[in-house]
């Protein structure tokens, strides 16, 4: 057992796999967790850090349950901190608001009961108001990938946890497109069930009547393991229904937007590009395409922050900010207040939900069968931008996310590729709920359309072998055995554990046997940068010719250490006990 074996990509798969070959065990994982997470304290990641002693209970709780019969055993999950834990204090990023709940959210039980480990609260926009991560007293969440631009919000801590290996999931939040935006500035599955699909007794709402509980994951199926653990009404909680999903399909029409979209922010070509990417992508797939009118939604998605429909939010926490000046955000407190605006009649409020109830018959007709697939985000903007401009650039960020909550929609955000170095681009695909199973198929079916890299290894990461899970838990494949050139020596660095360190000679090499495997190329970047010195990534040449990215070590790394040129391979070496 090690705690090396713990890929830095948190899945099911991989945790699953790692558990039962006694790679790792799920205090080991935990303590991977919180290991990263003190890494990463000045991402402001967390705003309840993970911590063994805390997390203990749980762990010690998996030892009275067998595996085989806890679908989520062992997988350690972070919750936003608006979503209640019992006797974990919970803040919605405002600390006068903050208090302890003697009872789990029912989403957080639910997922308990399944086997899975809560591990910490996750950094979020006050009181779930905002879609850029910058809006809480516990600072920004810095964006995974690259930090000086924004996370996403208002689940920002809640995905870049997933993204930094502290989390295999995570749960956040969705009103307006916090469930889905993070995902995409982030690389990541951002699910988003249908409105009242998931409990959200234990919740501090945003909107009541239109939020949801969602899941960051690193792949879709990961993401509808979690709706399979929580999905389901909940008696006593008035906004939950029974939405059981249908019998899953791939849609038979895919709509694309008929006019050019709006991108924004210093990336705004770059984004368009990948834009074009994807839709290409699609096009090329082979599925029916149809176009639509995309105004509809935005006209839609503008009663929600620009209407009296906003008056929900005020509601909810009308009470908490007069009786607290100052304890909310200068910026929270104004889009809050903005719901008492005195236009925002009783009469407007009625008008609003005629015209709304018009686009979603409209939209309903179109999604017969169908999904819609729109770009997650149009843009980005550096942590400084968002701050000079807080409500300017928020509000762009949810261009193409605000309408599906008051359209009664279901939705899937996915990764789709990437719109420049370490900046990731996504997907959105919509439906009705009552065709919200047809997601997952329709993400694999474009997932599949995805560009990926092929990687040689030739040692602990091949398959059997200690670190496989981190090459699973990247998404990667396995493709073939095959074997490099006669450029190449082999040696056992004295390290622990042992490592190969392939090193390309001019002269007396030999071929040497490697595994192929195809990862996606979203996961490239991450993976190459977890990769310890005095190994990286190199032009490796194969016996065939070919040339892939692969595995190598710097030269000076092997003097002295025992060469492995001859036994043609690191497997054979092993099997020898050499």
């Amino acid at each position: 057992m090690s705690i090396q074996a713990i890929p830095f990509e948190l899945t099911l798969e991989s945790l699953r796999k790692g558990y039962l070959s006694g790679s790792f065990t799920p205090e080991e994982v935990i303590a991977a967790v919180t290991g990263r997470a003190a890494r990463d304290r000045d991402m402001k990641i967390w705003i309840l850090e993970p911590s063994l002693e805390r997390i203990a209970p749980y762990l010690e709780r998996l030892k009275a349950m067998n595996p085989a019969d806890y679908p989520l055993w062992g997988i350690p999950f972070a919750v936003k901190d608006n979503i209640e834990v019992a006797g974990w204090p919970v803040t919605a990023a405002c600390p006068d608001f903050e208090y302890v709940p003697d009872r789990h959210a029912a989403v957080v039980e639910r997922l308990i009961a399944a086997g899975a480990v809560p591990v910490g609260k996750a950094n979020l926009d006050q009181f779930a108001t905002g879609l850029v991560g910058t809006r809480s007293p516990y600072g920004d969440t810095h964006n995974a990938l690259r930090p000086e631009l924004i996370s996403g919000g208002s689940s920002s801590g809640s995905a870049v946890a997933v993204a930094r290996g502290q989390a295999a999931f995570s749960l956040g939040t969705d009103t307006a497109g916090s469930g889905r935006v993070p995902a995409a500035l982030n690389g990541l599955v951002g699910y988003k069930p249908a409105v009242s699909a998931w409990p959200s007794a234990g919740v501090i709402p945003a909107c009541r009547s239109i939020d949801c509980v969602t899941v960051f994951a690193r792949s879709a199926e990961d993401a509808a393991a979690v709706d399979k653990a929580v999905r389901g009404p909940l008696a006593g909680d008035p906004y939950s229904a029974a939405r059981p999903l249908n019998f899953p399909e791939q849609p038979s029409v895919w709509l694309l937007p008929a006019d050019p979209l709006q991108f924004y922010g210093p990336f705004a070509a770059e984004y368009e590009a990948a834009w074009e990417r994807a839709k290409q992508r699609i096009l090329r797939s082979g599925v029916t395409v149809k176009q639509v009118d995309a105004g509809l939604l935005q006209e839609a998605a503008a009663l929600l922050y620009e209407g009296p429909l906003v008056a929900e939010r005020w509601s909810d926490l009308d009470a908490f900010i007069e009786e607290h000046p100052g304890a909310a955000l200068p910026v929270t407190e104004t889009i809050l207040c903005s719901g008492a605006r005195a236009e925002f009649t009783a009469s407007a409020l009625f008008k609003a939900q005629h015209r709304l109830a018009e686009i979603k018959a409209l939209t309903r007709q179109w999604l017969r069968r169908a999904v819609l697939v729109l770009p997650t985000c149009g843009g980005t903007w550096t942590r400084e931008q968002a701050a000079a401009d807080p409500i300017a650039t928020n509000s762009q960020m949810g261009l193409y996310t605000n309408h599906c909550n008051l359209l009664d929609l279901s939705a899937i955000a996915i990764p789709a590729g990437m719109a420049g170095p370490k900046l990731p681009f996504g997907i959105t695909l919509f439906t009705v709920p009552e065709e919200e199973g047809n997601l997952i198929p329709a993400s694999r079916h474009f997932m599949r359309q995805q560009d990926t890299i092929r990687v040689a290894v030739c040692g602990l990461h091949m398959r059997g072998m200690g670190l496989e899970p981190q090459m699973t838990g990247y998404g990667a494949v396995f493709v073939e055995e095959t074997a490099t050139s006669e450029n190449y020596r082999l040696y056992k660095l004295p390290t622990e554990p042992a490592k190969p360190g392939l090193v390309r000679v001019p002269s007396g090499g030999a071929s040497i046997a490697v595994e192929l495997w195809d990862m996606p190329a979203t996961s490239f970047g991450l993976f190459t940068a977890s990769i310890p010195s005095p190994l990286g990534i190199g032009q490796i040449e194969l016996q065939d010719g070919r040339t892939v990215s692969g595995f190598m070590c710097e030269a000076y790394a092997v003097e002295g250490a025992y060469e492995l040129t001859s036994f043609g391979g690191w497997r054979k070496a092993m099997e020898l006990n050499i």
